[in-house]
């Protein structure tokens, strides 16, 4: 009988899509609250608010972050990552509070191809001809979400040009880290130096804020923590080309609850766009998986006697 690693991925498709399905959910809640706190109090308040109130979730990993940042001498690392992420989510919650929220989501797509190039460039992977013309598709889907030359850009939109691929290189960072240490350390002191870095420029624009909008900001600290949970037990159920095309429902989301909610428009524009930067997505991972399988085939047949 074959009980292999191999057939464990794909044992459990359903369960994987119900997962990133309750996975974008929580996510597109967090940008919804966003959107809505940001209204009243400033950018860096918000997102320091959010990683302080965080620090609630870090406090089992405190052991594991000790050993891994003084016994394992990666300080330096996990303070690099630190700025990059501390950098990417300012800019992120900046853009969420002056473009809509379908325009942020089809735009954040765009990270998973800057991880396949920063993967290319940095980190010594090779790529071939079939992804290299996915990324100019999805290249292509963010064009045709930022018009340029047929619309006025607005420093949302440029905010989010920076996101991804700080989101991408702090990504990258965390896997390098992932080889040398535990995640609950990785993601631990990512949450602890970027609350840090922030404190000083959210005292800068500090404003008074209600019990209401506290509440709300513990809201999101809790729903990003639940949708990062979700979304690792997706991956643990299904491949990730099974779990990534239900990521775009997320847009779906956020283009209806940004028009219901906050009465933005509409732009099927931005959802072409984003309907063709995921389908490079999910093609690059197909690819990727596909090729994990030929390794791994090749790997057997050559250990076989």
């Amino acid at each position: 009988m074959n009980s292999g690693p191999s057939s464990v991925p794909a044992a459990r498709p359903l369960g994987g899509i119900l997962w990133m399905l309750l996975s974008g959910l929580f996510f597109t809640a967090v940008t919804v609250i966003v959107k809505h706190v940001a209204q009243s109090l400033p950018s860096p308040q918000v997102v320091f608010m959010r990683y302080a109130i965080g620090l609630v979730f870090v406090l089992p990993a405190l052991p594991a972050m000790a050993r891994a940042g003084v016994g394992q001498g990666l300080g330096l690392r996990f303070v690099g990552r630190g700025a990059l992420h501390a950098l990417g989510v300012l800019l992120w919650f900046y853009a969420m509070a002056h473009i809509t929220i379908g325009e942020v989501t089809a735009m954040g797509y765009m990270q998973p191809v800057y991880i396949t190039i920063g993967a290319v460039l940095f980190l010594g992977e090779t790529i071939a001809t079939r992804r290299i013309a996915a990324i100019g598709f999805a290249i292509l889907g963010a064009l045709l979400v930022l018009r340029p030359g047929f619309r006025e850009l607005q420093p949302g939109h440029l905010a989010m040009l920076a996101v991804t691929p700080l989101f991408a290189a702090s990504y990258l960072m965390a896997k390098t880290l992932a080889e040398r240490t535990s995640a609950a350390a990785t993601l631990g002191w990512m949450s602890v130096i970027v609350a840090v870095l922030l404190a000083p420029v959210a005292a800068w624009v500090w404003q008074p804020m209600t019990w209401v909008e506290f509440g709300w900001l513990c809201g999101t600290a809790a729903l990003a923590t639940a949708g990062h949970y979700a979304m690792l037990l997706a991956f643990r159920a299904a491949p990730i080309t099974v779990t990534q095309p239900v990521t775009f429902l997320q847009l779906v989301w956020s283009v209806t609850f940004g028009a219901l909610l906050f009465n933005e428009p509409v732009d099927l524009w931005v959802v072409l766009g984003g309907t063709v930067i995921l389908g490079s997505v999910v093609f690059i991972a197909w690819r990727e998986a596909r090729l994990r399988r030929g390794q791994a085939r090749a790997a057997a047949a050559a250990s076989a006697p």
